[in-house]
């Protein structure tokens, strides 16, 4: 049947002007021609370029436009053209991640809620398939202005897929690992775009026990699927209801916080989540004087809600001085990871951070394994073998890291990037578990953070610097042979050891860039070795 048969001729129905009965549905995809569709699921299916619509006969771009096709003049030129990779653009290394409305919107957050459900009830095995708990995501989101609409369309596709849904409402995003814990969920997903700025907008998928979905584990898949899923209706759907775990949640954070001497804490909220959750975490410790800075929560940013970024301490540097504070954090727009800052006034580097608790955390679990990342210093390894402890260095990135905490039945793990992972938190990060157990490590010395962390300040860093480069792999590759005369591995792009400095080069995820850090003896010799590696990289970019 053609479309000059179709039994609506000429009268189709065009989407706007209601709904069809089933009785005038005419339409049908190649590969299943027995099954007739609405003009609406027709239409979505192009839209998200669905496989079959390529050689279809009812495919907008393969004919005249036909009656009932008015719904594409409300689609820009460009989004028409580019929807084929539209859903590509959205899914990065570890979560995924865009500009709102375009090109993530609550369409595409109804195609990607329903993908994600869909992966994660497919990974389930025996009877956790009949299992109510198991077939059930958490779902969170963050004060983006975006997020209570694309949380809406993520839930309702995931429920279209059959997933029951538990809406915990605004959190931090190391909420969903516990929400999904504590409810013995299938998964859970958090609207955030994390550190950037206002404009942006995206999800961070877990699955069982928090375990992380990234692009090796889940992520290309849930791409696959919501690539070839349109919005439709479903005579079946999970239930919905929303949960408060702001008690449960405070139980479980301040279960960690041992009695502490009166502390003057400067905390940057960045205008994120740590504005809404530090406040009903730690208002009523009667032992700590908070100087509050930019806790406002409304979806706009004083600075752009990134602490590695250290224009974007300058607040709580100031503010340290000024109060003559023991010390001060600045979280990042998730509040899952945070910078510190000593009572002098200078930013802690995470590596060094992680060092000393490593040592915290040895006290109490003699021989554990602390895992960190590879850009960090030398001085972690040693410190974590002088406690006691067995060091794993491990690849940059959450997932990675989650992974080989649970491998190694790590007690401890830390990265450069201000993400701190604990194994009593199912082996994930968590910003305000950082924040409780550095106030612990503090206490515990009875002395100034700058003291604390003097022992682990033994070598010259250069920071992680950036260089535009297009050909980032010839790069690392002909680093491997100029170095071939030196310690090589490859974990994670390239790290070459020498008796007194070393360096990493990593490629960029999403940019041409590779990513360079250097750490030498004394300040000179990095210096002098910086220039010697960057020259081969490419040019230097701030970023």
């Amino acid at each position: 049947m053609g479309l000059a048969d179709s039994p609506a001729g000429d009268q189709a129905l065009p989407m706007k002007s209601g709904t069809q009965s089933i009785e005038q549905y005419y339409r049908y995809c190649p590969d299943a021609p027995q099954i007739h569709i609405s003009d609406s699921v027709c239409f979505g299916r192009q839209r998200v370029a669905y496989p079959p619509c390529k050689d279809c006969q009812f495919n907008y771009a393969n004919q005249d436009r036909q009656p009932g096709m008015e719904f594409f003049d409300l689609l820009p030129a460009k989004r028409r053209e580019e929807s084929p990779s539209m859903m590509d653009t959205l899914f990065k290394a570890y979560d995924v991640r865009a500009k709102y409305p375009e090109p993530l919107n609550e369409a595409a957050a109804w195609s990607i809620g329903n993908a994600t459900a869909q992966f994660l009830r497919a990974s389930l095995q025996g009877v956790e398939r009949s299992s109510p708990e198991a077939n059930t995501l958490v779902v969170g989101c963050d004060m983006r202005r975006s997020s209570p609409s694309l949380r809406g369309g993520f839930i309702a596709g995931a429920r279209a897929a059959g997933a029951n849904v538990i809406d915990i409402g605004m959190i931090d995003t190391s909420q969903i690992v516990f929400g999904v814990n504590h409810f013995h969920a299938g998964g859970g997903v958090q609207v955030t775009a994390s550190h950037n700025p206002a404009e942006y907008n995206g999800f961070k998928i877990c699955g069982k026990k928090g375990r992380p979905v990234g692009q090796e584990t889940g992520l290309q898949e849930i791409c696959r699927i919501a690539s070839k899923v349109a919005r439709h209706e479903t005579s079946e759907c999970g239930s919905l209801r929303q949960e408060d775990l702001s008690e449960s949640y405070k139980e479980f954070v301040r279960g960690y916080l041992k009695p502490t001497r009166p502390l003057t804490i400067a905390v940057d909220a960045s205008n994120g989540m740590a504005g809404r959750w530090f406040p009903i975490l730690f208002n009523d410790v009667e032992a700590f004087e908070v100087i509050k800075i930019n806790f406002k929560h409304d979806g706009t940013f004083v600075h752009e809600p990134n602490p590695l970024v250290d224009a974007n301490l300058e607040q709580t540097r100031e503010a340290v001085l000024e109060h003559k504070a023991d010390f001060g954090v600045c979280f990042d727009g998730d509040a899952d990871r945070l910078m510190v800052v000593d009572e002098k006034g200078r930013i802690v580097r995470c590596d060094l951070l992680t060092a000393v608790l490593a040592g915290y955390f040895l006290r109490s679990q003699p021989g554990g394994t602390v895992v960190f990342d590879l850009r960090s210093s030398r001085a972690v390894r040693e410190m974590i073998e002088e406690a006691g402890g067995t060091p794993r260095r491990e690849r940059v990135g959450h997932a990675f890291m989650k992974q080989a905490m649970a491998e190694s039945d790590a007690v401890f793990g830390g990265e450069l990037s201000g993400h701190f992972y604990f194994a009593d938190n199912w082996y994930c990060d968590s910003g305000m578990l950082a924040f409780v157990h550095l106030v612990n490590l503090i206490n515990q010395h009875q002395e100034p953070l700058s003291k604390i962390l003097k022992p682990a300040r033994r070598y010259a860093a250069s920071g992680e610097r950036n260089f535009e480069n297009e050909k980032k792999d010839e790069t690392i590759e002909a680093l491997g042979r100029l170095y071939s005369s030196a310690e090589v591995d490859h974990l994670d792009g390239i790290t070459v050891q020498e008796a007194d400095w070393w360096f990493n080069v990593r490629k960029s995820n999403t940019e041409p860039l590779l990513r360079l850090n250097l750490e030498a003896k004394t300040k000179k010799a990095m210096q002098k070795h910086l220039a010697e590696v960057a020259q081969h990289l490419g040019k230097p970019v701030a970023h």
